[in-house]
């Protein structure tokens, strides 16, 4: 058994390869940009995004010993001028990246790197008449790549390379230079031309007389998995199937099943192509060869688009997602992060920032800017009409004093097809007032530090005096005695007073789903804390606390990211202080370390299984120092 890592594993030749890992009794992670597959199971860790967003501390935590690098982007024959940007991210910049990643991986024994056929010289197998014969390229043949995506796979290439020099003790490598792939779910001509066919209509044909050597991603997977485990090969290695075929092979197969076929063959100025695998130097090395062709692959590509055709399954995050963050003030770091979250999700995603204030600085950050009316109930359909114009989908509140307001009226946003992040009324007022929270612990008995109206109901000598409600970090006594805690209180509106704990603060990043269960957590401690916020927050391990607090969550009837306050004394007693049913100011700390909330909110809120994005956290424990910087805007128009 063996740990692989594939990227771009939900591509055309992932989702034929990682169904013969795990057939083979391998573990598998899969990162890639797409929505996780309907087909994958649950054993199946997967990562859904950037994979330029990855770091290496995602990898350690799963410790690959394999890694399959299939992530790619690419265009038709003829790349477009957009297609620059979108190469050199998705190609030359992620195939550094991961590289620099899994090269730092001591568990890391081997590396598959599906490259491609386009780097060899195009004068070696392209001509300005049809060839009779296709002309076999094997590995030595001169390279020249013929395009943007021919020259990243050979810029790829030489890092590989470049590598051995230096980590061959470590890990080995293999090129595999993949000819003219095709398969299901694929972009492939012959996948576009069955769905044109299926829609009745007509398709346009160039160079009939062509000469390709086309593998099916079934069999270039199969091949991928036996290269993988044949330490003998390494470096460039053709796979292909080694029998061109002519485009018009192509068309005389589809008629077959479409007798009424329309088509029209073009001009076009395109050279005609004649090429083939020479599959030696495979073949000496693992006695294997593609055995599909196309005669049997077709059929089976037309039966699959008349499923796609007719499926209703596919995934609503393909749909629009524009979100909206509400009192987003200057909380950069948090858009950033639901912006990060998005993108896994819908590549398009807009992020709305609202607030009451004009000067907002979260104008700057986000996509779109919406300056809210206040949030109470004579602005409600005011909102909701405003909502729908901006067609949004998910609201995410971030401010104690509005959470009321979203929560009570969360069911007439839903009926306007607006999901709104926010747990049930009577759990946020149990949190929102503290002397109800403290009153809830102890019905429950649950470990809360009591409050109460008067201080003689208090048994300390020294106390805590603080606001009933709100924040109130600024207004709070801390360590008073009886007299002083007395006079501080005279000064606040609603005081409540508690017994001083001594102990270790900390704060706990969780995230509930819709049927009130954790599905992850973290500790962190607060190093340094001004007004209330983390400014130096520390994560930690232990099993003990983490199932305590758990427990007392899931009783609290919570959704969706939350944060805990909690002292930790000298025995490990916990002592909950509060709990803000929200995103807390320094809860980017939790999602690097693995609670990944905004994303699991917009699966739920996408009606998308999120049991099968699992909560994986962070083998290392991190340290999160929340600085101010500078963000610069170049306009003419200020």
């Amino acid at each position: 058994m063996k740990k692989f890592f594939v990227s771009g594993g939900a591509g055309v030749i992932g989702l034929e390869l990682v169904p013969i890992l795990l057939k083979q009794g391998h573990q598998v992670i899969v990162g890639d940009l797409k929505n996780r597959p309907l087909s994958f199971p649950k054993e199946v860790i997967y990562i859904q995004g950037d994979l330029n967003d990855l770091n290496k501390h995602d990898l350690e935590n799963f410790a690959p010993e394999i890694f399959i690098h299939l992530a790619a982007t690419f265009e038709r024959s003829t790349e477009s001028y957009e297609f620059w940007k979108e190469n050199f991210k998705h190609n030359v910049l992620l195939s550094h990246h991961l590289m620099s990643l899994m090269k730092e991986q001591k568990t890391l024994e081997r590396v598959v790197f599906a490259s491609s056929y386009l780097i060899y010289d195009p004068n070696l197998y392209q001509f300005n008449e049809p060839s009779i014969n296709a002309t076999y390229l094997n590995e030595d043949c001169q390279v020249q790549p013929r395009n943007l995506t021919g020259m990243a796979k050979f810029s790829h290439e030489m890092e590989l390379n470049f590598l051995e020099k230096f980590k061959s003790n470590q890990f080995s490598s293999v090129c595999v230079r993949i000819f003219r792939g095709y398969g299901l779910n694929s972009r492939c001509v012959i996948s576009r031309w069955v769905r044109s066919l299926l829609n009745e209509e007509e398709i346009q044909i160039f160079r009939p007389e062509g000469l390709f050597d086309y593998i099916f991603a079934r069999d270039t997977a199969e091949g991928l998995v036996k290269i993988a485990f044949c330490d003998s090969l390494s470096g460039i290695v053709n796979l292909g199937t080694g029998r061109p075929r002519k485009v018009k092979d192509v068309i005389d197969i589809l008629r077959l099943y479409f007798p009424n076929m329309k088509y029209k063959e073009v001009e076009s100025d395109i050279l005609y192509e004649a090429s083939a695998a020479d599959m030696t130097k495979l073949k000496e090395h693992i006695n294997w060869s593609p055995v599909l062709d196309l005669e049997n692959t077709i059929p089976e590509i037309i039966e699959h688009e008349k499923i796609s055709i007719s499926s209703t399954s596919n995934s609503k995050l393909n749909m629009k997602l524009n979100i909206l963050i509400s009192s987003a003030s200057k909380k950069i770091s948090l858009v950033n992060a639901m912006k990060k979250a998005a993108n896994k999700c819908n590549i398009s995603a807009k992020i709305i920032a609202g607030d009451s204030s004009s000067d907002a600085l979260s104008f700057y950050i986000a996509d779109d800017f919406w300056q809210m009316p206040y949030t109470n109930d004579n602005n409600l359909q005011e909102i909701i009409t405003e909502c729908i114009k901006r067609e949004i989908d998910i609201i995410l509140p971030t401010r104690d004093g509005e959470l009321i307001f979203w929560a009570s009226n969360a069911d007439k946003f839903r009926e306007n097809n607006i999901f709104v992040i926010i747990s049930p009324l009577e759990s946020i007022n149990n949190c929102l007032d503290k002397k109800a929270f403290s009153d809830f612990g102890f019905t429950n008995n649950l470990p809360f530090i009591p409050s109460a109206f008067d201080i003689n109901e208090i048994n300390s000598t020294l106390f805590v005096v603080k606001e009933r409600f709100g924040a109130g970090s600024k207004s709070i006594g801390i360590g008073l005695d009886k007299s002083n805690a007395l006079i501080h209180a005279s000064n606040l509106e609603n005081p409540i007073f508690q017994p001083l704990i001594d102990g270790t603060e900390i704060s706990v990043d969780a995230w509930l789903d819709k049927n009130f269960k954790v599905k992850g957590i973290i500790l962190r401690k607060r190093v340094k804390v001004v007004d209330g916020e983390s400014l130096i927050t520390t994560t930690f391990s232990n099993i003990k606390l983490e199932k305590e607090i758990v427990e007392i969550l899931e009783k609290l009837k919570l959704l969706g990211p939350i944060v805990l306050q909690a002292i930790i004394d000298a025995n490990e007693g916990i002592h909950i202080i509060e709990c803000n049913t929200r995103f807390g100011g320094a809860s980017t700390t939790g999602i690097a370390a693995g609670v990944d909330s905004f994303f699991w909110s917009i699966l739920e809120a996408k009606n998308i299984e999120v049991e099968k994005y699992p909560f994986i956290r962070s083998s290392k424990e991190i340290r999160q120092i929340r600085l101010t910087s500078d963000y610069l805007s170049y306009d003419t128009n200020f």
